[in-house]
């Protein structure tokens, strides 16, 4: 069956819409190669429009956190309409320099696919409210907003101080559940941007809390309230949620491996050696709702800025 175009009605950064297209491309080539071309085209002509957002004046009246979040969701949505016509010629470029090669045309497409990827989840963390990526006891998928990934974050510097500075408490909290600090290190760079986007208290000082995790009814210490986004069916959505201040890193680690050695939904976590299957289990077992969870943690876990700074 050929693959046709992508559908004006589709999300430019709907995670489903991008792991539709690898199967595109085993089905169809050349298909998935133009589906992949249009793609890149919507998330071009976003960046743009964000870039324009950005240039404009945001301290009006009516202009709040909401009002941000709302127009961004407006402006990806208009990016993939533009995409869908056509007219702009950038998607037929694309196309194009894919299908140099034909013989080779599925390995390119899938090649720009995992581009595609990893400029969603760099979107995703740019233009969602301070926090994002939330779930039932935590927050963030990402670092803050205005921000890289937290790949590249911490490629660009500060990685093997963020590393010295909580490798003691990882490897504690580590040997209780059974992993390897590293992984524990891995979680607390995505969650915090490598320590660059770590929640703050209203008064500014740290909260420590490097996992995001939420201040629920069992709570019995101090909390910060921030803008956060929660994912429901895939879709982001900005809300406020109360999150847990801790008075060191050494008790944010603690507190981490409490939730997951006695909470029983986290049992197939515990115990886990391979990084893959243990951002997957995180993501299963419900820590985030953010549906590339599990890839952007694998990403840092089998990372080389996470393997550089464990050895500098």
């Amino acid at each position: 069956m050929k693959a046709e175009n992508l559908d004006a009605n589709h999300f430019v950064l709907d995670p489903k819409t991008t792991a539709d297209l690898r199967v595109n491309l085993k089905k169809d080539p050349q298909g998935g190669a133009k589906q992949v071309a249009q793609q890149f085209e919507g998330m071009l002509l976003q960046m743009m429009l964000k870039s324009m957002r950005d240039a404009t004046p945001q301290d009006g009246l009516l202009d709040s956190d909401q009002t941000r979040f709302f127009t961004s969701i407006m402006d990806q949505q208009l990016a993939q309409n533009l995409s869908a016509r056509g007219s702009l010629g950038f998607a037929k470029l694309i196309e194009q320099q894919l299908g140099r090669n034909q013989a080779n045309v599925s390995g390119k497409s899938d090649a720009a696919v995992s581009s595609l990827e990893v400029m969603q989840q760099a979107l995703l963390a740019r233009q969602t409210a301070p926090y994002s990526g939330a779930g039932a006891e935590r927050i963030r998928s990402a670092p803050a907003a205005g921000s890289e990934s937290a790949e590249s974050a911490g490629a660009s510097g500060g990685a093997s101080d963020f590393v010295n500075r909580v490798w003691p408490h990882a490897v504690e909290a580590a040997n209780g559940i059974g992993v390897p600090p590293q992984f524990l290190v891995a979680h607390s760079a995505l969650e915090s941007g490598w320590g660059k986007s770590e929640i703050k208290t209203a008064n500014g000082s740290p909260s420590y809390n490097l996992f995001g995790v939420k201040a629920g009814r069992s709570w019995q210490g101090p909390s910060v309230e921030v803008q956060t986004t929660e994912y429901v069916d895939g879709v982001a959505q900005s809300s406020r949620e109360k999150f847990r201040v801790y008075g060191s890193y050494a008790e944010a680690f603690r507190d981490y491996a409490s939730l997951l050695k006695n909470n029983p939904r986290f049992s197939a976590v515990l115990g886990q050696k391979d990084g893959t299957q243990f951002a997957r289990s995180l993501q299963q077992s419900g820590y985030a709702t953010d549906p590339m969870y599990a890839d952007k943690l694998s990403r840092i876990i089998n990372g080389t800025t996470l393997r550089l700074a464990l050895v500098s």
